[in-house]
């Protein structure tokens, strides 16, 4: 466990790789395909146990399953060990390739009453058993009623089921002691050699029987190879009681006309692409119907709002007008706590960096489901270089409101948000880890992000930041007036409480249904893969967070309101709290969770998800206003 803080140093590694040599090798590190003949021994590997009910994963070998005589773990980055995955061999190491076996024996357990205990409440709380064959994780296979010959994959095997006996009220718990694995080859027509392209299994409780004592030897009555006796069903199911469980298992080698690269096709299969076009086509109407707005106030009201301006000519016509014009002398004034504003912001651009690069690696191939763990590896190693961008902004702005104590800035930049972060995850880390789970997260990876943040992203916000202050900022195309100006009372349509939450409507309506298939893939152990679908909402959002917040910045300013700082950040940043409730919606509609602790990461987690979103949407808010009053206020003749 202690060696997993040092895997920052591969991810270094893999990155460098990534980077610099692109022309050794086109694929990933763990991911590159692997020939196999005939005869060569095939490594089955096991993986955390999941249930959607509970959340919390647990190592496979936290049951008294059968165990291999020396238990290795796998090499794991960054990613996999914050998404709790912990691979390792196992005892299934009959596995050859292209020779089917039947009833194989993994070995023989007498559970006592804390090892019955174990299995009956994992049963009750609907785990699923993972395991991986080169990089393919274990699925079983379902047919679906509703279509013809169509089949569906549920990833990984359930480790038992609750059931009756026939004229019994009496409900019982059954183990999955008997796996019938299939393993699927594309055979390469030019070599001796095959690939793996499928891993399926289908799994049976069945009350072994055998005569006489059992020994090494001992052949099973219910599972006989040379009695060409297979296992199809569970007509006499093993139940989970203090009594012996003997655990076997079929391999079957099936010729598969699938190709190598397109062997993840049949576990991403997307039976629900029309709701994402759906999805685009309803984001698409929200962004257009906010483009004609804003085409209507930049080429019409605005446009002859500085016509008119620009042709007064006496200072009595000029007193005689209202508008956006009249504020012209303190819409550039300072806002209060603007110094936490720059804060904001510039995590904002770290962040608004970090999803873009992160869409585009993912657009490319490179965080393919396949590569376990490189989205989350990804994120954070972004996440840190980003600093950069975010010293630089923040200090920008900073430098803009006429602040002095840079320094003090970029601290706080290169604090404020990954520290609320981290206290929050810090807290429900303590919570899982007193669960026992193995989805805590261990102390030396702790030590390796708070390594990462201090050690590379808070120098790299200072070298953003210095660089920026250093810079010339731009003059404000209006000087600013010595006394503020009254800002008069305002219709209630106004408010800013009103207008806030309005602003954050929009946004969130352009990326809801998306959304609801990232909670789907984080919260019910899916994958998750259709970024192409995701940048285009992604550019969606952006465009429709400029546009209702320049719209209303408008309204704002017509008002005689230069209040406009903050507003413009919380227009579009009040999409998060629509987020928040949103997935509470799901939590009580979609999930099955009845745990307290269960309950306490989900909103904990979705706490920070919000956050982030709001610090993300605020920003891109705030610079499309930013943008806009600059360039209206500069169009104009102030006398």
């Amino acid at each position: 466990m202690a060696g997993r803080c040092f895997h920052v140093a591969w991810i270094f590694f893999s990155l460098f790789y990534l980077f610099f040599l692109p022309s050794h090798c086109f694929y990933l590190p763990g991911v590159a395909p692997e020939d196999f003949k005939t005869g060569d021994p095939l490594l089955v590997k096991v993986n955390k146990i999941t249930s959607t009910k509970t959340q919390l994963p647990y190592s496979y070998y936290s049951l008294p399953y059968c165990q291999p005589d020396h238990i290795v773990d796998s090499a794991e980055n960054l990613g996999e060990v914050l998404r709790g995955d912990r691979i390792e061999n196992s005892p299934y190491t009959v596995f050859i390739m292209r020779e089917s076996r039947m009833c194989n024996v993994v070995c023989r357990k007498v559970l006592d009453k804390k090892a019955a205990k174990a299995f009956k409440e994992k049963i009750d709380d609907e785990y699923r058993v993972n395991m991986i064959l080169d990089n393919l994780p274990l699925v079983v296979p379902i047919r679906r009623t509703d279509v013809e010959n169509a089949v569906v994959y549920q990833h990984g095997f359930h480790v038992g089921l609750k059931g009756k006996y026939a004229g019994s009220k009496e409900e019982k718990h059954f183990i999955n002691n008997h796996l019938a694995f299939t393993v699927k080859f594309h055979k390469d027509p030019l070599a001796e050699t095959a690939r793996i392209v499928g891993f399926e299994v289908k799994p049976f409780s069945v009350k072994h029987e055998y005569e006489g004592e059992w020994n090494a030897k001992t052949r099973l009555t219910t599972c006989d190879p040379h009695a060409k006796r297979a296992v199809t069903s569970s007509e006499s199911p093993q139940e989970v009681e203090e009594k012996e469980i003997i655990f076997t298992y079929d391999v079957e080698f099936q010729e598969s006309d699938i190709k190598w690269a397109s062997r993840w096709d049949t576990y991403l299969l997307m039976a629900d692409d029309q709701i994402h076009w759906f999805s685009i086509v309803n984001s698409l109407m929200i962004v257009l119907f906010l483009s004609a707005m804003v085409a209507m106030i930049m080429l019409r009201t605005l446009y002859r709002d500085i016509s008119k301006y620009n042709q007064l000519e006496t200072q009595e016509e000029a007193q005689e007008e209202t508008g956006w014009k009249l504020v012209h002398g303190d819409v550039f004034r300072p806002p209060t706590n603007f110094d936490l504003l720059c804060v904001y912001v510039g995590t904002g651009i770290q962040f608004f960096g970090m999803i873009l690069v992160t869409m585009i690696f993912a657009l490319l191939g490179f965080l393919s489901p396949s590569n376990r763990g490189g989205l989350m590896t990804a994120m954070l190693l972004l996440w840190v270089f980003m600093g950069l961008f975010a010293g630089y902004s923040s200090a920008r702005l900073y430098k803009m409101f006429k602040g002095a104590n840079w320094k003090s800035i970029t601290l706080k930049t290169a604090i404020k948000f990954p520290a609320t972060v981290f206290a929050i995850f810090f807290v429900l880390n303590a919570l899982i880890w007193g669960q026992k789970s193995s989805g805590a997260v261990p102390f030396g990876t702790m030590f390796a992000l708070v390594l990462l943040w201090f050690g590379i992203s808070v120098p790299l916000v200072f070298v953003g930041s210095y660089i920026g202050f250093k810079k010339p900022v731009k003059e404000d195309p209006v000087k600013t007036n010595k006394i503020p100006r009254q800002v008069p009372d305002q219709p209630w349509y106004l408010h800013p409480a009103f207008s806030i939450l309005i602003g954050g409507i929009l946004p969130f309506g352009a990326v809801f249904i998306e959304l609801f298939f990232i909670l789907t893939s984080i919260w019910l152990h899916q994958f998750y893969y259709i970024f192409g679908f995701l940048f285009i909402v992604f550019i969606i959002l952006v465009v429709t967070c400029a546009e209702i917040t320049v719209v209303l910045c408008y309204f704002q300013l017509c008002s005689e309101d230069y209040q406009w700082w903050w507003r413009s950040y919380l227009t579009s940043g009040s999409s998060a709290l629509y987020l928040f409730l949103y997935a509470a919606f799901y939590f009580f509609t979609k999930l099955e969770i009845t745990k307290l602790v269960s309950g306490m990461l989900y909103f904990g987690y979705m706490l920070i998800v919000s956050y982030a979103f709001f610090v993300l949407t605020g920003t891109i808010g705030f610079y499309a206003c930013f943008w806009f009053t600059r360039l209206i206020y500069s169009s104009v003749k102030i006398d």
